[in-house]
Parts: structure tokens; C-alpha cells; sequence
């Protein structure tokens, strides 16, 4: 199993504004590096505050640059939204400039108000994802692309530019739709679970057992499903730090639902008027179900993660609702140093974990 960083890069009160909250994000990768971290993720998304990260691949050959050893990719790159052409040769030039550190996330989409600005059907979106793909596969794995779908064709064209590998990146989904899991499964992605942003405690589990039951029905076999999860992770000192970084994950968590109402209020700035949540929970309860404590606290909800899901890939997400960067590097720090140590001292390497096992048992705090 490896850690990853995920980079939202949220605008709400940044001090530093726009340029604050990239360099807030230079920050983190350097330090999820200096600590161990296997990969660096950005997310996609557009014209609001929710997310500056508008091109994840610009923004990760951009870390690529700032970085000489982790790993760097898209979380996802929203494949509808795109010609894929370019999107083929934008991927194998991220792979060439990172020396071949390229990681590709790949999703569906699922905000309606991007899809209408880009005046693209969300509704036909598995269906385009799923020519798109072959189109990408085409061009990075045999440098030749000639293809004619009902959302897309291109006439015989030929790939300058590949991966270093020849071949795809190792390929990373946030969707479950079984289409796209029948498309995409003989090439061995990962997919991601998650469904965290609203503080229930079980949603990562139903995540994955609707995972698992579009797995089957695209008539992959069960033991092939490789799970990558995702979580808030806040390592703190303090009561009063756990309520904060609540707070901030309950502005996040309220951003999410508003984007996924029919309509979205936003101020003339593009910030989202942010929505409570349906029965939402309190601070208390949040910082609860996520995983927000001190080091032995995080460590016990990272094993406990392990054994129940068994994922091959745990991303952390420290700098949501644009955390203040003290707070949100000093977690990522202690992180590396004490929680890392904690959870391989308990379930052993991380480097042979990727199956669920045992319960998880209390972690021993030192005297």
C-alpha cells in the first residue's frame, strides 16, 4: 500500500488569495515527499472556488518540476470535457518531463454546471468516456490512433509524443459505472472509492460494496479489484485543532452539496454560496467520523481503513476547506514522522498490505 496527497486547492480565505492557495499547494507536495509519500494528485474542476485546479496536468507538471522523486497525476482528468487526442499527448508529455513519474486518474464527470458551460451532454458521459479511453489507449500504447465512434472520430494520425514506457500510466478511476469498467478493466486500473465529504462513517464501506457489485456485473473477475480510498486526514494537538479542521471539512462538505443541486448560487467572484447539509452532523460528530485526532488517534482510523477495505493506495486529503497552511503542513509533517511509523508497526510494510485482514486492535501509546 502507498500514501498519496490530494490537492483540491479550494479558494475561500486564503491570505495570499488565488497565488496563496498554488503556493499553499507547493508546499504540500515538497513536504509529502520529504515524508515518504509515493504520489501527489490534482483534482479537476471549473470556474468556481470549490477547486483552482482547472488543469490537473498543468498543475502536476508544474509539481513535476518542484519535485524529483514522487509521483505526479491527475485526480481526475474529466475525460468527456476533453479531445482526447490531446489529452493523450498532454499525458506522455507530463510522463517525458517527469522522468517518468506520470500517474493517470481518469473519471466521468459529475457536476451538471461544468458540463452545460462546456455544452457537453452529461448524460451521454460513460458513454463518451468510454470512446475517449480507447482513443487515449490507442495513441499512448501503439502511437497510432485511427478511430470513428458515435462521439468521436480521427482520421489515421500518428503519436510523436508517448509515454516513456510506450505504454498507458498506471491507470487510476473515480468512476463505477459498469460501461466504463468493462472498457477499462483489462488495462488494470485502481479505482477510488470514497463519498467521505459528508462526515458519515460508513460511506467508504457502501462506497466499496458498489464498487464491487459493478465489478461483477461487468464481468471482470472479483479478485482483480484493486481499491484506492480516500479520506480527510488531520493530525492535531488539541481539541480546539480537531473542531477546526471540522469546520473546515463541514465548508467543504456544504460547497459538494451545493454543487450538486440543480442550480448553483454563486457571488460575482464565482464563489459558491455554500448549502447546510441534509441532517447535517455537528463539529463534534465530524471530527469523529473523519479522521481527525492526534497521531495514535489517526494511525487507529488508518488501520482500521486497511483491514476493512484493503486498499492498495490511501490518498490523504490535509488541506481542505483551504486550510490554513500552518495547520495543514504541520499535520502532513506529523504524518510522515509519527503516524506512518504507528500504522507500520501494527499491520507491518506498507509495501505488503492491499488485502483486508484481521480486525483492527488499539495502537499502544508510548508511556
Amino acid at each position: 500500500m502507498q500514501f498519496g496527497l490530494f490537492n483540491l486547492l479550494t479558494y475561500r480565505d486564503n491570505p495570499g488569495g488565488i497565488a496563496g492557495v498554488i503556493e499553499d499547494g507547493r508546499t504540500m507536495v515538497r513536504l509529502a515527499e520529504a515524508a515518504g509519500f509515493h504520489a501527489a494528485w490534482f483534482a479537476e474542476h471549473h470556474f468556481t472556488n470549490y477547486s483552482l485546479s482547472v488543469s490537473p496536468l498543468m498543475m502536476a507538471s508544474h509539481m513535476a518540476a518542484c519535485t524529483s522523486t514522487i509521483k505526479i497525476g491527475p485526480a481526475v482528468v474529466v475525460l468527456p470535457l476533453h479531445n482526447p487526442l490531446r489529452v493523450a499527448q498532454e499525458i506522455a508529455l507530463l510522463d517525458q518531463m517527469s522522468g517518468g513519474r506520470a500517474l493517470l486518474g481518469l473519471g466521468s464527470g459529475y457536476q451538471p454546471y461544468e458540463f452545460d458551460r462546456f455544452k457537453i451532454d452529461i448524460k451521454a458521459k460513460n458513454e463518451v468516456f468510454c470512446e475517449y479511453f480507447e482513443v487515449l489507449r490507442q495513441a499512448m500504447e501503439e502511437g497510432h490512433v485511427e478511430f470513428r465512434g458515435r462521439h468521436f472520430e480521427a482520421p489515421s494520425t500518428v503519436f510523436a509524443m508517448r509515454p516513456a514506457s510506450g505504454k498507458l500510466p498506471p491507470l487510476f478511476l473515480t468512476t463505477q459505472a459498469p460501461e466504463v469498467l468493462k472498457a477499462v478493466g483489462p488495462h488494470e486500473p485502481t479505482a477510488f472509492i470514497a463519498g467521505a465529504w459528508s462526515g458519515k462513517a460508513d460511506a467508504l464501506v457502501k462506497s466499496k460494496a458498489g464498487l464491487r457489485a459493478n465489478w461483477i456485473a461487468s464481468g471482470l473477475p472479483e479478485d482483480t479489484m484493486r481499491i484506492a480510498m480516500q479520506q480527510y486526514i488531520a493530525v492535531v494537538r488539541s481539541h480546539a485543532e480537531a473542531l477546526e479542521a471540522a469546520e473546515r471539512a463541514r465548508s467543504y462538505a456544504r460547497m459538494v452539496w451545493a454543487l450538486r443541486q440543480p442550480k448553483i448560487d454563486l457571488t460575482d467572484k464565482g464563489e459558491i454560496v455554500p448549502l447546510e447539509l441534509p441532517d447535517e452532523p455537528s463539529l463534534e460528530d465530524l471530527a469523529r467520523n473523519m479522521v481527525i485526532g492526534d497521531a495514535h488517534e489517526v494511525a487507529e482510523r488508518i488501520v482500521t481503513d486497511i483491514r476493512t477495505l484493503g486498499p492498495v493506495h490511501y490518498n490523504c486529503f490535509f488541506q481542505f476547506g483551504d486550510m490554513p497552511i500552518r495547520m495543514a503542513a504541520a499535520s502532513l509533517e506529523r504524518f510522515g514522522a509519527e503516524v506512518i511509523p504507528l500504522v507500520e508497526a501494527e499491520v507491518g510494510p506498507l509495501s505488503e498490505l492491499g488485502d483486508a485482514g484481521e480486525a483492527p486492535r488499539a495502537i499502544a501509546r508510548a508511556v
